[in-house]
């Protein structure tokens, strides 16, 4: 049996691992009591003690949590964002690519996709892969949220009893154009440049919705029905698939899937104005349901044991 340690596991993303993990019979998930949970020393012994660690911790921590390895049997999945372009980790997504699953499969070091790039990425890799976009499109990405993804902070303001009355409305944010997501969505799909994003938190709990417009010139070939192809052949799941207008009566609500660890891939629009959008839960398959996928690789389990989809 596998030894399981979860870093972070008082958090949004560790929390929502540790219940997915809960009823499995294959892996032992070993705890800290409370008062030793944030005590280095604790926490690496049981990570040197541990087949698997999960990092779910803020970006500088989990830096600093990887150097507590010492253990060249241990690998670690981490949750943050501090090591999804590194050199030696692989990328957690396996749906990518036949190369990207091998490489997780194998590796000691994975990154867990940015919930945003996990949905832009499900769009543009394919199609520059298929090379029906090429790498120096200047593109153009918004993302609709639920609060959750802002962690403990944000869901206390956007629960709070007397919250001010913004909360209640869409708030994009990410103005200035740095969004921590950027560089993995340009490095991952090999663009030349980042694309225009525009991440937006709406007031739900979880789920996501990612859309990147494409005007017919941007193509180097085709239209929407050889995008289609492409998303078909690409995507025939269990956790990532095409869905085939899955709108409800003209409306696409973006916590449709909230709850659950798949993603689809949709295409709307015609052939001079198409609209490529993925669904998930940022929650799911955007983190804590990316994490158990990619620990499942690594155990040479079924990729969709213990997920909900």
């Amino acid at each position: 049996m596998k030894k399981v340690f979860i870093d972070g596991s008082a958090g949004t993303t560790g929390l929502r691992i540790h219940e997915r993990l809960e009823a499995r019979t294959d892996i032992e998930v070993t705890t800290l009591p409370e008062e030793a949970r944030k005590d280095p020393q604790a926490r690496k012994a049981a990570m040197n003690a541990s087949d698997i660690v999960f990092l779910c911790l803020p970006d500088d921590a989990a830096a600093e949590a990887v150097t507590f390895v010492e253990n060249s049997d241990t690998a670690v999945i981490d949750t943050s964002t501090a090591h999804r372009t590194a050199p030696g980790w692989a990328y957690g997504f396996p749906e990518l690519s036949p190369e990207t699953e091998e490489a997780i499969r194998t590796a000691k070091r994975i990154a867990v996709p940015g919930c945003h790039a996990t949905g832009f990425l499900s769009l543009v890799y394919p199609l520059i892969e298929a090379e029906l976009i090429g790498k120096e499109a200047a593109l153009t990405c918004h993302s609709v949220t639920g609060y959750s993804g802002g962690g403990r902070k944000m869901i206390a303001q956007y629960e709070a009893e007397n919250r001010d009355a913004l909360f209640a409305a869409p708030r994009q944010y990410g103005l200035a154009q740095r969004h921590k997501h950027l560089a993995e969505m340009k490095a991952v799909a090999g663009l030349e440049k980042e694309p225009a994003f525009c991440p937006i938190v709406a007031d739900f709990y979880s789920g996501m919705e990612t859309t990147v417009p494409l005007f017919k010139e941007y193509l180097k070939y085709g239209g929407a029905e050889e995008i289609r192809d492409v998303y078909r052949k690409k995507y025939a799941g269990p956790v990532v698939r095409y869905a085939e207008e899955p709108d409800e009566d003209g409306f696409l609500s973006a916590n449709a899937l909230s709850g659950r660890d798949l993603l689809e891939v949709s295409v709307f629009g015609n052939d001079e104005r198409i609209l490529l959008v993925s669904r998930f839960d940022n929650l799911g398959k955007g983190a804590s349901g990316a994490a158990v996928e990619c620990m499942n690789l690594l155990l040479g389990a079924d990729k969709k044991t213990g997920l909900v989809l």
